[in-house]
Order: C-alpha cells, then sequence, then structure tokens
C-alpha cells in the first residue's frame, strides 16, 4: 500500500542509517589514524631509548606494554643480532631506516629502524594491534550512536504520526459529508501545507453544492413547466372523445397536435440544456470556423424563414476561427435564429453576422422584431423565462442555452436593440486567441 507515514519513516530512518555507516566509518579511521600516530611515537621513542655504554653492552629496553606486541632487535657493527624482546618474527633483517611496512604470511607490521654508535636498532608492532584497537574505541565511541539513532525513530514515527492527524481529520470530515449536507470543511488550526488542500476541497463541495441546487432546481422548474402542456394534452384527448362532430373533432385534433409539439420541443430543449451545462458537458476542444457555422446554421433555418417571408442571411468577409465544441456551438446560433425567427414578423429580416474585433471573435445575430425590454434583459437568461404579453407560444430555454454554451467557451454575451429601440441584438463575443 502506498503510504506517506511509510515512505517518510523508510527515508528517513535509511538516510539516519546510511548517516550512521558514515559516521562509524570516519570515526574509525580517525581512530586509526590517530593510534597510528600514538604508536609511531612509541615505536621511535622505544628505539631511541637504547644507548651503548662504554663498554659496548647495549642498556635494557623500558618495559613497554604486553598488549602492544612489540617486537625489539639490536644488531652490533658486526651485524649480530645482540638483543631480541620476543622469538623472532619473520621481519627484513636491518629494515630501512626510519618507519616502513613489512608483510608476514599471516601478519602486516609496522617497523621503524635506528643506527646509533654503530648499532642497528629495530623496533616493529603488528598492524592487526592497531586496526583492533582503532575498531574497539570507534564501537565504544558509536554505541550511544546507536542507541541515539534508535530512540530517533522512535521520535520520528511519534512526529509523522501527529505530522499526518490533520490529514486524518479532513479525511474523517469529508466522509462525514453527503449529497444533502456538503457544508465546508472547517480551516481552523490547520497546518499551512494541509490549508491548500482544504480550500481546494471546499471550493469543490461549494461548486458540487451548487450544481445540486441547479439540478434540484432545474428538475422542479422542469416539472412545473411540463404540468400546463400535459394536462392541455389530456384535456384535449378528453375534448377529441367528447366531439359530437368531424369539425369539433378535427378542432381538438389541431390542438391536441399543437399540444403535443410543444410538449416535444420543451423537452427537446430541457435535455439541450441539461448537456449544455457548463458543469456537465465535457468539452471536445476542435477548430471551429464561425462563418461557415453561420451559413450552415441559416440554411438548416432557411424553410422556416421562407414560410415567414423572413430575409435571413449571413455577412462574413473573412474565415473566422475559435477553439470549442463544434456542435455546442452549433446549437447555440441554431437557438438564437430560432427564437429571432419565432419572434420576428412576417416579412421581417434577420442578419446573421461573423468579424474579428480587436484579435477576438464576435458572432452577432440582429432581427427588427419586437426586440426585448431594457428591464427585462437581465433575466432573459434565465430558465423558463418568457416575456408577458409577446404572443409566443415558447419554452424560455432559447437564451439560457445560449447562455450555458457561451460559459463553456469562455464567452461574454450581450443584448442590445437593433435599430431605434426597435429589434434585438445578441453579440457573442469570445476571448482573444481562444
Amino acid at each position: 500500500m502506498n503510504s506517506i507515514r511509510r515512505r517518510l519513516l523508510v527515508w528517513l530512518l535509511s538516510t539516519l542509517f546510511v548517516a550512521g555507516l558514515v559516521a562509524a566509518a570516519g570515526t574509525y579511521l580517525t581512530m586509526e589514524l590517530e593510534f597510528n600516530e600514538v604508536f609511531d611515537y612509541e615505536l621511535k621513542e622505544v628505539a631511541l631509548s637504547f644507548r651503548e655504554d662504554s663498554l659496548g653492552e647495549v642498556i635494557p629496553p623500558p618495559v613497554v606494554e604486553e598488549e602492544d606486541d612489540l617486537i625489539i632487535q639490536v644488531w652490533d657493527r658486526a651485524g649480530r643480532l645482540v638483543y631480541v624482546s620476543d622469538a623472532l618474527p619473520v621481519l627484513p633483517p636491518r629494515a630501512q631506516a626510519g618507519f616502513s611496512y613489512a608483510s608476514a604470511p599471516k601478519s602486516s607490521w609496522r617497523i621503524f629502524s635506528i643506527q646509533s654508535h654503530g648499532h642497528t636498532v629495530q623496533v616493529a608492532q603488528p598492524t592487526g594491534v592497531r586496526r583492533t584497537l582503532a575498531a574497539e574505541a570507534a564501537a565504544r565511541t558509536l554505541l550511544p550512536m546507536l542507541f541515539l539513532i534508535v530512540a530517533l525513530g522512535i521520535v520520528i514515527w511519534i512526529i509523522i504520526g501527529r505530522g499526518l492527524r490533520p490529514l486524518t481529520k479532513v479525511a474523517d470530515a469529508v466522509g462525514e459529508r453527503s449529497a444533502s449536507a456538503l457544508q465546508p470543511l472547517p480551516e481552523a488550526g490547520l497546518p499551512s501545507e494541509v490549508r491548500p488542500l482544504v480550500t481546494a476541497l471546499n471550493n469543490l463541495l461549494g461548486r458540487l453544492d451548487n450544481a445540486f441546487a441547479m439540478r434540484r432546481n432545474f428538475i422542479a422548474d422542469a416539472a412545473h413547466e411540463l404540468r400546463t402542456p400535459l394536462t392541455a394534452v389530456q384535456l384535449q384527448i378528453q375534448l377529441a372523445r367528447r366531439a359530437s362532430t368531424d369539425a369539433e373533432r378535427a378542432a381538438a385534433f389541431a390542438q391536441l397536435d399543437a399540444g403535443v409539439k410543444r410538449v416535444v420541443h420543451l423537452v427537446q430543449q430541457l435535455l439541450t440544456l441539461a448537456r449544455e451545462e457548463p458543469d456537465v458537458a465535457e468539452q471536445v476542444a476542435v477548430p471551429v470556423e464561425l462563418a461557415q457555422l453561420a451559413r450552415q446554421s441559416v440554411a438548416e433555418h432557411a424553410s422556416l424563414a421562407q414560410a415567414k417571408d423572413i430575409d435571413l442571411g449571413v455577412e462574413s468577409k473573412l474565415p473566422v476561427w475559435v477553439s470549442g465544441d463544434a456542435e455546442a456551438l452549433r446549437t447555440m446560433l441554431g437557438n438564437l435564429i430560432d427564437n429571432a425567427i419565432r419572434y420576428v414578423q412576417y416579412g421581417g429580416k434577420i442578419d446573421v453576422s461573423v468579424a474579428t474585433r480587436n484579435n477576438q471573435a464576435v458572432l452577432t445575430v440582429t432581427d427588427n422584431g419586437p426586440g426585448i425590454p431594457v428591464e427585462f434583459r437581465e433575466r432573459a437568461f434565465d430558465r423558463f423565462s418568457r416575456q408577458e404579453g409577446s404572443g409566443e407560444i415558447g419554452s424560455g430555454l432559447g437564451l439560457a442555452i445560449v447562455k450555458s454554451v457561451a460559459v463553456r467557451h469562455h464567452a461574454t454575451v450581450a443584448l442590445d436593440s437593433a435599430d431605434q429601440q426597435r429589434g434585438l441584438r445578441v453579440m457573442i463575443q469570445f476571448p482573444a486567441n481562444y
């Protein structure tokens, strides 16, 4: 299992272990160097302690420590061995003057040799003695450090546990949240390293809460809006059943057909709005040529415009490219044109233009219809918002869909009068280099 606690413990304890090994090696080398200096001095002092008297006798050497394992050899002028402190080891006779090393089959020796008044004095010591004493001294020095490392490991375990305790509290607090209770997590007293995580979680919980609230409102509004046309359809069915003449029956079926079309249109708009929600829709960004998209949308609505003798056209001089969801942009433009066709009178005019302004793509749909009063424009993008007295039956979702698609593409939507407080101009401005 991937655990932060385990990672920290492994890395910290491994670092302590490696540091201990480095310290042990450094201590041993330091001790060995110091012991070499001490024992070299001892070898030299022992060798210099020998003097020749007037009778040619060699003065016995001073007493040395037994554990030092010193071997003392003295030769006279004729090269005869006149003194040896121990059984003769396998050592070179009369080694070079000063300090040197000599190898034996099972050992290595440190030798100091000096000549004084025709005599040669040679003092030797096994190097293993020095290494053993250095290792023992290093072990005595490092033993407290070993206990210190173990104690530090225990302290690190406790400190890491306490350091990770805020994350455990945050996890417990998140686990207590539900879809109906998305209140923010408490941030008081949190470490600075944990606070960004909690802030991000609170932002996410806030967005989820808003999204759930929007869904609840959406479902409530949709149920309310569907109730009226479905009730009307049910009423028309009853009227058709009760019709006594063909004319009454035909009128009832005509009203029923209109009611069914209204329900179908409302359901389609509801599904489109749900699909184009910024928090729900997954945007697939591809290069989209707005002018070509506008021409295609105008061609798709040409028959509806001709049925009301409306002049529907596109004005675009150069290709204008944006990055976004082509199908969503087509839906947005289709709703704008469909709304304009619904509200423009017979013989009216609708212009769709695509241009660039300050390196920004601008899509504009202008009509000469009744327009939207200034005081109603802020609420025009609300769901199921319809202007009273317009005389048109709609779902009130067209501009809401337009707004949702624009928000997805980080674009702005503005409503304005087309000409002399008449008509409507809808301008969608995309960000630069989008």
